[in-house]
Protein backbone atom coordinates (compact mmCIF):
# COMPACT_ATOMS: atom_id res chain seq x y z
CA UNK A 1 0.00 0.00 0.00
CA UNK A 2 1.49 3.32 -1.10
CA UNK A 3 0.65 6.40 0.96
CA UNK A 4 0.99 10.15 0.46
CA UNK A 5 0.97 12.25 3.65
CA UNK A 6 -0.10 15.90 3.60
CA UNK A 7 0.85 17.47 6.93
CA UNK A 8 2.57 20.79 7.60
CA UNK A 9 3.75 19.94 11.12
CA UNK A 10 6.97 17.93 10.97
CA UNK A 11 6.47 16.21 14.38
CA UNK A 12 2.87 15.31 13.44
CA UNK A 13 4.01 13.93 10.07
CA UNK A 14 6.70 11.81 11.75
CA UNK A 15 4.23 10.51 14.33
CA UNK A 16 1.71 9.68 11.63
CA UNK A 17 4.34 7.70 9.73
CA UNK A 18 5.23 5.72 12.84
CA UNK A 19 1.58 4.94 13.57
CA UNK A 20 1.00 3.99 9.96
CA UNK A 21 3.85 1.47 9.98
CA UNK A 22 2.46 -0.02 13.19
CA UNK A 23 -1.05 -0.25 11.78
CA UNK A 24 0.04 -1.42 8.31
CA UNK A 25 3.65 -2.66 8.17
CA UNK A 26 3.34 -3.15 4.42
CA UNK A 27 2.67 0.58 3.91
CA UNK A 28 5.19 2.60 1.89
CA UNK A 29 5.18 6.36 2.47
CA UNK A 30 5.98 7.94 -0.89
CA UNK A 31 6.23 11.51 0.37
CA UNK A 32 5.27 13.77 3.25
CA UNK A 33 4.32 17.23 1.94
CA UNK A 34 3.40 20.37 3.85
CA UNK A 35 1.59 22.60 1.36
CA UNK A 36 -1.17 22.74 -1.22
CA UNK A 37 1.36 23.81 -3.86
CA UNK A 38 3.72 20.90 -3.26
CA UNK A 39 0.81 18.43 -3.18
CA UNK A 40 -0.49 19.64 -6.56
CA UNK A 41 3.01 19.40 -8.05
CA UNK A 42 3.55 15.90 -6.68
CA UNK A 43 0.17 14.58 -7.80
CA UNK A 44 0.73 15.91 -11.32
CA UNK A 45 4.06 14.09 -11.57
CA UNK A 46 3.29 10.72 -9.92
CA UNK A 47 0.74 7.92 -10.20
CA UNK A 48 -2.10 8.10 -7.68
CA UNK A 49 -1.13 6.51 -4.33
CA UNK A 50 -3.29 3.86 -2.70
CA UNK A 51 -4.14 6.27 0.12
CA UNK A 52 -3.77 9.94 1.04
CA UNK A 53 -3.55 10.90 4.72
CA UNK A 54 -4.24 14.62 4.81
CA UNK A 55 -4.42 17.29 7.47
CA UNK A 56 -7.02 19.94 6.69
CA UNK A 57 -4.78 22.93 7.42
CA UNK A 58 -1.55 23.02 5.39
CA UNK A 59 1.20 25.61 5.25
CA UNK A 60 -0.38 27.66 2.46
CA UNK A 61 -4.08 26.93 2.85
CA UNK A 62 -6.67 24.18 3.28
CA UNK A 63 -5.91 20.77 1.80
CA UNK A 64 -9.43 20.87 0.36
CA UNK A 65 -7.98 23.26 -2.23
CA UNK A 66 -5.94 20.32 -3.60
CA UNK A 67 -9.13 18.39 -4.34
CA UNK A 68 -10.78 21.47 -5.83
CA UNK A 69 -7.90 22.04 -8.26
CA UNK A 70 -7.15 18.49 -9.43
CA UNK A 71 -8.99 15.19 -9.83
CA UNK A 72 -7.92 12.93 -6.96
CA UNK A 73 -8.83 9.27 -7.32
CA UNK A 74 -7.05 8.06 -4.18
CA UNK A 75 -9.05 7.34 -1.01
CA UNK A 76 -8.50 10.12 1.52
CA UNK A 77 -8.41 9.96 5.31
CA UNK A 78 -8.46 13.46 6.76
CA UNK A 79 -6.91 14.42 10.09
CA UNK A 80 -7.98 17.51 11.99
CA UNK A 81 -7.64 19.17 15.36
CA UNK A 82 -10.55 21.55 14.76
CA UNK A 83 -12.90 22.28 11.83
CA UNK A 84 -15.68 20.59 13.78
CA UNK A 85 -18.21 22.07 11.34
CA UNK A 86 -16.73 19.88 8.58
CA UNK A 87 -17.03 16.56 10.41
CA UNK A 88 -20.75 16.28 9.62
CA UNK A 89 -19.93 16.61 5.93
CA UNK A 90 -17.17 13.98 6.18
CA UNK A 91 -19.63 11.55 7.76
CA UNK A 92 -22.37 12.27 5.26
CA UNK A 93 -20.07 11.61 2.33
CA UNK A 94 -18.33 8.56 3.80
CA UNK A 95 -14.92 10.20 3.82
CA UNK A 96 -12.96 8.99 6.82
CA UNK A 97 -11.47 11.47 9.26
CA UNK A 98 -9.33 11.18 12.39
CA UNK A 99 -9.24 13.70 15.20
CA UNK A 100 -5.80 14.82 16.34
CA UNK A 101 -3.84 13.58 18.15
CA UNK A 102 -4.33 10.51 15.98
CA UNK A 103 -4.59 7.26 17.98
CA UNK A 104 -3.24 3.96 16.71
CA UNK A 105 -6.54 2.12 17.26
CA UNK A 106 -8.50 4.73 15.30
CA UNK A 107 -6.02 4.62 12.43
CA UNK A 108 -6.27 0.82 12.39
CA UNK A 109 -10.07 1.06 12.24
CA UNK A 110 -9.93 3.54 9.35
CA UNK A 111 -7.52 1.30 7.42
CA UNK A 112 -9.79 -1.69 8.01
CA UNK A 113 -12.72 0.28 6.54
CA UNK A 114 -10.54 1.20 3.58
CA UNK A 115 -9.59 -2.44 2.94
CA UNK A 116 -13.24 -3.49 3.12
CA UNK A 117 -14.25 -0.70 0.78
CA UNK A 118 -11.59 -1.72 -1.74
CA UNK A 119 -12.26 -5.45 -1.53
CA UNK A 120 -13.45 -7.17 -4.74
CA UNK A 121 -16.78 -8.00 -3.10
CA UNK A 122 -17.40 -4.35 -2.33
CA UNK A 123 -16.27 -3.01 -5.71
CA UNK A 124 -16.19 -5.59 -8.50
CA UNK A 125 -15.22 -3.13 -11.23
CA UNK A 126 -11.52 -2.04 -11.17
CA UNK A 127 -12.37 1.62 -11.72
CA UNK A 128 -15.29 1.86 -9.29
CA UNK A 129 -13.19 2.71 -6.22
CA UNK A 130 -11.44 5.55 -8.01
CA UNK A 131 -14.68 6.89 -9.44
CA UNK A 132 -16.42 6.60 -6.08
CA UNK A 133 -13.54 8.44 -4.39
CA UNK A 134 -13.76 11.33 -6.85
CA UNK A 135 -17.55 11.45 -6.45
CA UNK A 136 -17.36 11.48 -2.66
CA UNK A 137 -14.75 14.24 -2.62
CA UNK A 138 -16.86 16.30 -5.00
CA UNK A 139 -19.90 15.91 -2.72
CA UNK A 140 -17.76 16.79 0.29
CA UNK A 141 -16.53 20.01 -1.30
CA UNK A 142 -20.08 20.94 -2.31
CA UNK A 143 -21.46 20.30 1.17
CA UNK A 144 -18.86 22.11 3.25
CA UNK A 145 -19.99 25.46 4.58
CA UNK A 146 -17.67 28.34 3.81
CA UNK A 147 -18.37 30.77 6.64
CA UNK A 148 -16.61 34.09 6.90
CA UNK A 149 -13.77 33.53 9.31
CA UNK A 150 -13.47 35.74 12.38
CA UNK A 151 -9.83 36.16 13.36
CA UNK A 152 -8.37 37.46 16.60
CA UNK A 153 -7.78 41.19 16.76
CA UNK A 154 -6.29 41.37 20.27
CA UNK A 155 -4.39 39.26 22.77
CA UNK A 156 -4.47 39.67 26.54
CA UNK A 157 -0.85 39.32 27.73
CA UNK A 158 0.65 39.23 31.20
CA UNK A 159 3.21 41.84 32.22
CA UNK A 160 4.27 41.28 35.81
CA UNK A 161 1.06 41.35 37.85
CA UNK A 162 -0.87 43.11 35.12
CA UNK A 163 -2.81 41.96 32.07
CA UNK A 164 -2.41 44.14 28.98
CA UNK A 165 -4.54 44.12 25.80
CA UNK A 166 -2.28 43.93 22.76
CA UNK A 167 -3.59 44.57 19.25
CA UNK A 168 -2.46 42.16 16.53
CA UNK A 169 -1.05 45.20 14.70
CA UNK A 170 1.52 45.42 17.53
CA UNK A 171 2.71 41.84 17.01
CA UNK A 172 5.85 41.08 14.99
CA UNK A 173 6.15 37.31 15.38
CA UNK A 174 5.54 34.26 17.57
CA UNK A 175 8.13 31.65 18.48
CA UNK A 176 7.66 28.18 19.92
CA UNK A 177 10.60 26.99 22.01
CA UNK A 178 10.92 24.48 24.83
CA UNK A 179 7.13 23.93 24.82
CA UNK A 180 6.49 27.65 25.38
CA UNK A 181 5.14 30.17 22.88
CA UNK A 182 6.51 33.70 22.98
CA UNK A 183 4.78 36.70 21.43
CA UNK A 184 7.27 39.37 20.31
CA UNK A 185 5.85 42.85 19.85
CA UNK A 186 7.04 45.31 17.23
CA UNK A 187 8.75 47.33 19.98
CA UNK A 188 10.72 44.27 21.13
CA UNK A 189 8.67 43.39 24.21
CA UNK A 190 8.22 39.68 24.80
CA UNK A 191 5.27 37.88 26.37
CA UNK A 192 4.57 34.21 26.97
CA UNK A 193 1.12 33.26 25.65
CA UNK A 194 -1.02 30.20 26.31
CA UNK A 195 -1.35 29.12 22.70
CA UNK A 196 0.50 26.63 20.54
CA UNK A 197 1.52 27.64 17.04
CA UNK A 198 -1.06 25.18 15.71
CA UNK A 199 -3.81 27.02 17.59
CA UNK A 200 -2.49 30.41 16.48
CA UNK A 201 -2.60 29.34 12.84
CA UNK A 202 -6.37 28.97 13.07
CA UNK A 203 -6.79 32.21 15.07
CA UNK A 204 -4.68 34.58 12.95
CA UNK A 205 -5.59 36.05 9.58
CA UNK A 206 -3.43 34.22 6.98
CA UNK A 207 -3.33 37.36 4.85
CA UNK A 208 -1.16 38.95 7.54
CA UNK A 209 0.47 36.03 9.39
CA UNK A 210 2.40 33.07 7.97
CA UNK A 211 3.76 29.89 9.55
CA UNK A 212 7.40 30.05 8.45
CA UNK A 213 8.56 26.79 10.02
CA UNK A 214 8.03 24.65 13.11
CA UNK A 215 9.13 27.50 15.39
CA UNK A 216 7.97 30.79 13.88
CA UNK A 217 4.81 32.57 12.78
CA UNK A 218 5.52 36.09 11.52
CA UNK A 219 3.39 39.06 10.58
CA UNK A 220 4.14 40.46 7.15
CA UNK A 221 5.84 43.77 8.14
CA UNK A 222 8.26 41.84 10.39
CA UNK A 223 9.86 40.12 7.38
CA UNK A 224 12.60 42.51 6.27
CA UNK A 225 14.67 40.46 3.79
CA UNK A 226 14.95 37.04 2.17
CA UNK A 227 18.31 35.40 1.52
CA UNK A 228 18.79 32.31 -0.68
CA UNK A 229 20.18 29.47 1.41
CA UNK A 230 21.44 25.94 0.83
CA UNK A 231 19.26 23.40 -1.02
CA UNK A 232 16.63 25.92 -2.04
CA UNK A 233 15.89 27.11 1.50
CA UNK A 234 15.38 30.75 2.47
CA UNK A 235 17.00 32.63 5.34
CA UNK A 236 14.73 35.39 6.67
CA UNK A 237 15.60 38.58 8.50
CA UNK A 238 12.89 39.45 11.00
CA UNK A 239 12.46 42.70 12.91
CA UNK A 240 12.87 42.66 15.86
CA UNK A 241 15.66 40.18 15.21
CA UNK A 242 15.34 36.79 16.95
CA UNK A 243 18.37 35.22 18.60
CA UNK A 244 18.49 32.36 16.09
CA UNK A 245 18.25 31.89 12.35
CA UNK A 246 14.82 31.71 10.74
CA UNK A 247 14.96 29.20 7.88
CA UNK A 248 12.16 28.34 5.47
CA UNK A 249 12.21 24.91 3.84
CA UNK A 250 12.58 24.49 0.09
CA UNK A 251 9.03 23.10 -0.06
CA UNK A 252 7.60 26.18 1.63
CA UNK A 253 9.83 28.80 -0.03
CA UNK A 254 7.48 29.55 -2.96
CA UNK A 255 4.47 29.83 -0.64
CA UNK A 256 6.33 32.40 1.48
CA UNK A 257 7.22 34.43 -1.61
CA UNK A 258 3.64 34.35 -2.83
CA UNK A 259 2.40 35.46 0.58
CA UNK A 260 4.85 38.37 0.63
CA UNK A 261 3.84 39.41 -2.88
CA UNK A 262 0.17 39.41 -1.86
Amino acid sequence: MTVLILEDEYPAAERLQRLLLEAAPEAQVLAALDSVASALTWLAAHPAPDLILSDIQLADGLSLEVFEQTLVRSPVIFTTAYDAYAIRAFKANSVDYLLKPVKLTELQTALTKLREWRSPAASPQPTSVADDTASRLERLLDSLPRPDRQYKTRFLVRSGEQLLPLSVSQIAWFQSRHENTTLVATDGRRFVVDYTLEQLESLLDPRHFFRLNRQFIAQLPAVQRLHPHFNGKLLLDLQPAPTEEVLVSREKANAVKQWLEG
